[in-house]
């Protein structure tokens, strides 16, 4: 177990709360980063108590994450009062999990996690523990392993609900999963240690309530801070990139992987007319590894099609990421039956932009609710062709709404995530 200090622990408080997060990509650094900025900015001694955080907050990750996301430790390293320790499992723990290429070995590793997390709780004598990643515990849990202290989670991908969501037609497969996450809840919300549930999709919160069990269920926002970047570092992205005059900028941003549906989408702008790939710039922005197959197709469609395709195949730092947001004039997001949220709505709404996205699940519901666009089956190619043609010819102002778009973003704040967090492990006697 190895240590990493970032002050001095000055209380004699038994409150120890510890933080579980083996994941090192996605939402979890920033996830971390946003609890870490709300327990140091809290005061730990209040007179009135309400918002009282006292106690050492332990952190427990992967080795990888001190190096991959060393700005996240050196912002927690940034304050000088009160306690945050960050240890990672040793280099044995890490080399010793299985890889998640197969359901079976994902289920297999889901039981080495919850094996190690329960061994540093017993080291850290923890008196609460938040996993955050909670979706990976379910089966540990439904067959009932112990844990050592209470412990709350964050539930990201709820889809037992799902038939209840416009227009959800299901699989024979969807359908037995549902079905399978039911009897699974059932168990798991039954568990003596689990106090709060913290659930990404507000709209499940009502259907876990219908288990009738001990556990809260609680909904947690998707966290964003709102950062309105400067018109300089706009036109600095947009020259740097070389993005040509009277294009519209098309963003798909993240992880560039077949369940974002980028194949599908460039499958699609291949059959759009040249006067429509003239008004395009397409904007392909985050890791990937599938960058030699998406690179084949964007040389295929550049020899035939008059468009500007511009590719960064790299992980963009989160204060760069909301730049590219203002720089676009459309957010794209044709995610493959994708289940949960994503925080490219987000994004996308806080700078005032229409999305093109998937019509399935949690984020068809979410675009149609809040007016952020349009939504199609983004598991057609023509069909997202048909939504290309509409964001470009028709009134932007008639895509969506604006008010509603705002909205959603502040209802969602960073600040909220992370009060509504520790606020509920507090009621439950955590703090003093």
């Amino acid at each position: 177990m190895q240590n990493l200090y970032l002050s001095r622990d000055k209380t004699n408080s038994n409150n120890k709360i510890m933080l579980f997060d083996l994941s090192v990509r996605g939402h979890h650094p920033i996830y971390i980063r946003h609890l870490i900025k709300y327990w140091r900015d809290c005061p730990h001694s209040s007179a009135k108590g309400d918002r009282d955080l006292s106690g050492q907050l332990d952190i427990v990750v992967s080795p990888r994450f001190l190096v991959e996301h060393s700005d996240v430790v050196d912002f927690a390293r940034s304050y000088d009062r009160d306690n945050i320790k960050f240890i990672t499992i040793t280099p044995a723990e890490e080399a010793s999990l299985n890889s998640r290429k197969s359901r079976f070995k994902r289920v297999y590793r889901n039981f080495q996690e919850w094996k190690i997390l329960c061994n540093y709780a017993k080291k850290l004598q923890a008196s609460h523990c938040l996993v955050m990643y909670f979706d990976t515990c379910e089966l540990p849990l439904t067959l009932g392993v112990k844990s050592p202290c209470s412990f709350s989670g964050i539930y990201f991908r709820p889809t037992f609900y799902y038939g209840e969501l416009t227009n959800y037609q299901p699989s024979w497969k969807e359908r037995f999963q549902q079905w399978r996450e039911r009897l699974f809840l059932s168990r798991i919300l039954r568990h003596p240690n689990l106090e709060n549930l913290f659930c990404l999709d507000a709209f499940a919160v009502k259907h876990l309530d219908e288990f009738n069990t001990h556990v809260k269920a609680i909904p947690l926002p998707d966290p964003i801070e709102i950062l309105t970047p400067s018109e300089f570092q706009v036109n600095n992205l947009k020259e740097n990139l070389g993005i040509e005059a009277n294009r519209k900028v098309l963003l798909l941003f993240g992880a560039l992987t077949t369940r974002k549906g980028v194949n599908q989408l460039l499958d699609a702008i291949a059959s759009l007319s040249p006067d429509l790939c003239q008004k395009i710039c397409l904007m392909l922005v985050g890791e990937s590894n599938i960058q030699k197959q998406i690179d084949s197709q964007i040389k295929v469609i550049c020899q035939s099609k008059p468009i500007q395709i511009i590719t960064r195949y790299e992980f963009v730092p989160e204060e760069e990421v909301q730049i590219y947001f203002h720089l676009a004039d459309f957010v794209l997001a044709p995610y493959q039956r994708h289940v949960g949220m994503s925080g490219i709505l987000l994004q996308a709404a806080a700078a005032q932009k229409p999305v093109l996205s998937s019509d399935y699940g949690l984020m068809g519901e979410i675009v149609r609710r809040y007016q952020l666009g349009l939504t199609v089956d983004s598991t057609i190619p023509t069909e997202i062709s048909k939504g290309l043609t509409r964001l470009l010819v028709e009134d932007t102002e008639k895509l969506c709404d604006r008010d509603r778009m705002k909205s959603f973003a502040q209802e969602n704040s960073a600040q909220q995530f992370a009060s509504i967090i520790f606020q509920n492990i507090k009621q439950n006697g955590l703090t003093q």
